[in-house]
């Protein structure tokens, strides 16, 4: 029986694996694309949903408020009613607006000086006092209320504006002032200096060089500071009772043992809206770079 010689492969024609199928790559960016599609997709239905409900719900005529059809004849009976009818919200929206433009206009220009001195200046105890003022954030608003009655009681300020921004600005100011801060840190010093070579004294220089810098922090400020004044529902329930009554405070007069007038409402909720809507248009501009800027020096 003879053996079969084996002789080597000649070079080159070994056999090789065969090789594998490289990843679609254009699918899978098409799928994370529209992964990413019906994420946002599902977060602006979560958000939205309810305004647009509540839109729909505050045209609807009044027998129809409970109905979950979209096919209805609109109607404007459900404002009327908070506008000079049964439920009149004219005073409190008014309120409302006072309280808060008042509160803004006291307090953007406390909490620019206050966030320019903590920023360019060290004086004893700067850094304590910063950290005083960011903690107040942090007490529960219940903690305050009664003290806050007590003394308004005793100077005979219940149910009157000035109480209510008082408190407002004791609330917005630490805010704004730290979100200011951060502002002006990212502001270069090298502008200043070179104002105050030219002559330009410290009121000069807030005024005309500092205020424009901060022009996009002021915005949000501006926007924040009424927004919550505005939003403001805890100190208008304690300390006021019908002349300085403020809208979140007189939207519970829609809630009445009989039930809740869900159509006044909504048109109510609607109103509550509006200003932060028109403020959200007019510093759409400016939001994010308020935002942002002074968070890396």
């Amino acid at each position: 029986m003879t053996e079969l010689a084996t002789h080597p492969a000649p070079a080159g024609t070994e056999r090789r694996p065969a090789p594998r199928s490289a990843p679609n790559h254009g699918a899978l960016r098409t799928l994370g694309g529209a992964l990413r599609a019906l994420s946002t997709l599902a977060i602006l239905f979560f958000i939205l949903f309810p305004i647009l409900w509540l839109a729909v719900t505050a045209f609807k005529p009044e027998g129809e408020v409970f109905s979950t059809s979209l096919v209805f004849s609109p109607s404007l009976e459900s404002f009327g009613q908070i506008l000079g009818g049964n439920n009149d919200l004219v005073r409190p929206i008014l309120n409302s607006i006072v309280i808060g433009v008042i509160t803004t206009l006291i307090s953007v220009p406390l909490a620019l000086l206050a966030a320019y001195a903590f920023s360019r200046y060290r004086f004893p105890g700067h850094r304590g006092l910063l950290l005083a003022i960011v903690a107040t954030q942090f007490i529960p608003g219940v903690a305050i209320a009664l003290p806050f009655l007590t003394l308004f009681r005793a100077l005979g300020m219940i149910d009157t504006h000035a109480a209510l921004i008082i408190v407002n600005l004791s609330l917005v100011v630490p805010y704004i002032t730290w979100l200011l801060k951060g502002f002006v840190d990212g502001l270069p010093i090298e502008i200043e200096e070179a104002a105050r070579l030219d002559g330009c004294s410290q009121v000069t220089l807030l005024w005309r060089v500092i205020t424009p810098l901060a022009a996009p922090g002021i915005f949000v400020s501006v926007v924040f500071s009424f927004l919550l004044s505005w939003n403001e529902f805890l100190f208008p329930t304690f300390l006021a009772r019908t002349e300085a009554s403020t809208l979140p405070v007189g939207l519970m007069t829609l809630v009445r043992p009989e039930g809740v007038a869900w159509g006044q409402m909504a048109a109510a909720g609607l109103l509550v809206m509006v200003p932060m809507l028109i403020l959200a248009l007019l510093v759409r501009k400016h939001f994010a770079q308020g935002m942002t800027m002074g968070a890396v020096k």
